[in-house]
C-alpha cells in the first residue's frame, strides 16, 4: 500500500520545479508528481526537456521560455495561469531562476495574484559546495563572470573582500582566463573546480587557486558544465597587545569607549568585550575621550 506521505496533491498555479543536473535518478517524487499533473511545461530548450519527458513518461506539452522570447510569451503564460491551469517551469538542469530568466515570470505571476510553488531539488551550486571541502557557513553565488577582461577584473575586485566562499559558473572556453584573473585579483586561496557534477565523467579538482590556474592554462579546454569555488580571504593575523593599545588610543581620540572597541573589533577580529575593557583601562590611565 502506498504511504500517504508520498501523496502529492498539485493545485493550479505556477510550479517552479528542480530537475536533475546530470543523473536522472536525482529526480524527486514530488517533481515527478508535479510534472505529471502539469497542463504545460515551460523550459529553456524543448529538446533537452523532451529527454526528461521520455525518461519518465511525462505527457504534458512543452513550450520554450528563455531570455530571447520571455517578453513575447509572458502575457500568454499569465493568461494560461489565470485560466486555472497547472504550469511547471523547469530549466535545462537544476533549479530554475538560477542564472535564467525565470524570476521575471515569477514576479509577473505574483503581481497577477497567481499561486507560485517551488519544488526543491538538484542545484549545481549546492552540489559543488557540498563536495568542495570549503567553508559552507557563508557563501556568495556570483553567477558567470563577465566575458570581457576589463569587466571581469572589475567584478572580481568587487568580490575580493567578501568573507565567504565564492561560487561561480563558467564555460569551458573561458575557464583558463577566469582562473588566471581570480588568482591575480583574489590572491592565494583554496579553490575547487567541479565539472560534470553527478554525471559519468564527474571531476572535482582541489588546490591553490594559482596552481589550478596554471594547470588549466597548460591543458586544452575541458568539456561539460563547470563550477568554480574559491575559499574566503584569509583573516589577517591578530595584532599584539602593543599594537592593539595603539589602535585603541588612536580611536579614543575621536570616539567613545564603546565605539572605539567596536571599530577595532571590526578591524582586527578581536573580541569586542576584551577591547572595551582594555579601552576603559586606557581611558582611565591616559585621559582618553569616553
Amino acid at each position: 500500500m502506498r504511504s500517504k506521505l508520498l501523496e502529492t496533491p498539485v493545485g493550479p498555479g505556477l510550479h517552479v520545479v528542480s530537475t536533475p543536473i546530470g543523473n536522472l535518478a536525482d529526480i524527486s517524487l514530488r517533481a515527478l508528481a508535479t510534472l505529471g499533473a502539469a497542463d504545460l511545461i515551460l523550459c529553456e530548450d524543448t529538446r533537452v526537456t523532451a529527454k526528461l519527458k521520455s525518461a519518465f513518461s511525462i505527457g504534458a506539452p512543452l513550450s520554450a521560455y528563455h531570455d530571447h522570447n520571455a517578453a513575447k510569451v509572458l502575457p500568454g503564460i499569465i493568461k494560461t495561469l489565470e485560466e486555472g491551469k497547472i504550469v511547471a517551469l523547469v530549466s535545462d538542469a537544476g533549479t530554475p531562476t538560477i542564472s535564467d530568466p525565470g524570476y521575471r515570470l515569477i514576479n509577473a505571476a505574483r503581481e497577477a495574484d497567481i499561486s507560485v510553488t517551488a519544488v526543491p531539488g538538484a542545484s549545481a551550486v549546492l552540489t559543488a559546495l557540498a563536495a568542495s571541502g570549503l567553508p559552507t557557513d557563508r557563501f556568495f553565488f556570483a553567477g558567470f563572470p563577465p566575458q570581457k577582461e576589463a569587466a571581469r577584473r572589475k567584478a572580481l575586485s568587487s568580490l575580493a573582500e567578501i568573507p565567504a566562499t565564492l561560487v561561480f559558473y563558467e564555460s569551458p572556453n573561458r575557464l583558463a582566463a577566469s582562473l588566471a584573473a581570480m588568482a591575480e585579483i583574489l590572491g592565494p586561496r583554496r579553490a575547487v573546480i567541479a565539472r560534470e557534477l553527478t554525471k559519468r565523467h564527474e571531476e572535482i579538482r582541489r588546490g591553490d587557486l594559482a596552481a589550478l590556474a596554471a594547470e588549466t592554462a597548460e591543458a586544452p579546454p575541458p568539456k561539460g558544465e563547470i563550477v568554480i569555488l574559491t575559499g574566503p580571504p584569509e583573516a589577517p593575523d591578530a595584532p599584539g597587545p602593543a599594537e592593539t593599545d595603539a589602535l585603541l588610543r588612536a580611536a579614543l581620540e575621536t570616539r567613545t569607549v564603546r565605539d572605539a572597541a567596536a571599530e577595532i573589533a571590526a578591524q582586527t577580529g578581536l573580541k569586542r568585550r576584551d577591547l572595551y575593557n582594555r579601552a576603559l583601562a586606557l581611558k582611565d590611565g591616559d585621559g582618553g575621550n569616553g
